[in-house]
């Protein structure tokens, strides 16, 4: 008999204080997904942008209930209140310094935040003064932490939007400031229907000055979509990438093992292969899959649950996988919730939440020496 999904929940909630005191890495986690309830909600009175509710436990309940709406485009269009109250320099650095201060409190050690500075225009900013404001704010909370001898980095992931025509103007962004916070570039928005051979140009450019790649794929869309990350995208990492899993064959097995156990054979096939031999890093947000209806196809009954996802057996089978939160309001978690309960769905111990850890930080855009000495603080409060 499986558990529940509150049964699993619950058992979650009495790990995750206990990981929230360990070092962790974040590489998927949208800084418009992301804002804590009570700043929205005094943003948005200053601007007169209506909220669902006044109350900032309400609307947190709000968002969650939204998010879990089996559709990405559903869940995408709760960020018209977010990104409404992000247009100007002193939110943009409110926003960012306080996501920071979150991470932190969260014990996240090191931190990749895409966001989309397209989208942070209303108002006249300039992209190259949202990067700046934005990075403006990370810094200060970088330096907050600091003073209260704590530890934390935090990058910036410089997104375009797969529905606009922007890729090309947003990858000069990112290279202008590629020396000044930012680390990488991005592609969000819907999947399907913007596939990256439509930015083709743009990541070629990328390459051409070696800014690294993550791309939004194998989440909205199936196995082409992810392909395509890796061909026209030229990927180091996926964004989501749980859909790769639609290439992967299990096959049960007439015999059993001498343990008495069910035993399956596994083909996988030239995507699957691809991603797996050459460790191309999955930045997995486990309760937004679930949300978004991404492992919808993996689902036993009519509605996925988490023990439907693939994870562990991506894991098992050696793929490169880590954990994510993708967007901390909209689908209301946070890493250590997200790791305590992958950890209390699939019997994970504290050794296999640290790979996790140790995969995402290898697979960054950190510096070779700078990934050497964040794994060394990991590996030795983990152990």
């Amino acid at each position: 008999m499986t558990s529940t999904a509150a049964d699993l929940r619950s058992a979650a909630a009495k790990l995750e204080e206990q990981l929230r005191n360990l070092p962790k890495v974040s590489l998927h986690d949208h800084l418009d997904g992301s804002l804590r309830p009570g700043t929205l909600i005094e943003l948005a009175a200053e601007i007169g942008h209506e909220l669902p509710s006044q109350d900032s436990e309400e609307l947190a309940v709000h968002f969650r209930e939204n998010a879990n709406s089996g559709s990405l485009e559903k869940y995408l269009e709760t960020f018209a209140h977010t990104t409404a109250v992000m247009q100007t320099a002193q939110n943009l650095r409110r926003v960012a310094k306080e996501y920071v201060e979150d991470l932190a409190a969260d014990g996240v050690i090191y931190s990749e935040v895409r966001w989309a500075p397209e989208q942070h225009q209303e108002q006249g900013l300039s992209l190259d003064e949202a990067v700046e404001a934005v990075q403006e704010g990370l810094n200060q909370g970088m330096e907050t932490v600091a003073d209260q001898d704590g530890v934390i980095v935090v990058g910036q992931l410089v997104s375009a939007m797969r529905q606009s025509d922007r890729a090309d103007e947003i990858v000069e962004v990112a290279l202008r400031h590629r020396d000044k916070g930012v680390v990488g570039f991005d592609i969000a928005g819907p999947e399907a229907g913007f596939p990256p051979s439509r930015f083709a140009d743009a990541f070629t450019r990328l390459a051409t000055e070696m800014l690294p790649v993550t791309v939004h794929a194998g989440e909205g869309d199936g196995i082409e979509s992810v392909r395509d990350a890796l061909v026209s995208g030229r990927a180091q990492r996926l964004g989501h990438g749980v859909r790769v899993a639609e290439d992967i064959s299990v096959i049960e097995s007439d015999a059993d093992s001498e343990a008495g156990e069910e035993v399956f054979q596994v083909e996988l096939g030239p995507v699957a292969r691809w991603v797996r031999d050459r460790q191309i890093h999955l930045e997995v947000s486990p309760t937004s899959n679930v949300q978004t209806g991404a492992i919808a196809g993996f689902a036993e009954g009519d509605a996925a649950e988490l023990s439907d996802h693939p994870f562990d057996m991506l894991y098992q089978l050696g793929f490169n996988v880590g954990v994510n939160t993708d967007n901390r309001l909209v689908s209301g978690v946070t890493l250590s919730g997200e790791l305590a309960l992958i950890a209390s769905t699939f019997d994970y111990g504290l050794g296999e939440l640290a790979d996790f850890q140790i995969n995402a930080l290898e697979s960054s855009f950190l510096g070779h020496e700078e990934r050497e000495a964040l794994a060394g603080m990991i590996l030795e409060a983990w152990q």
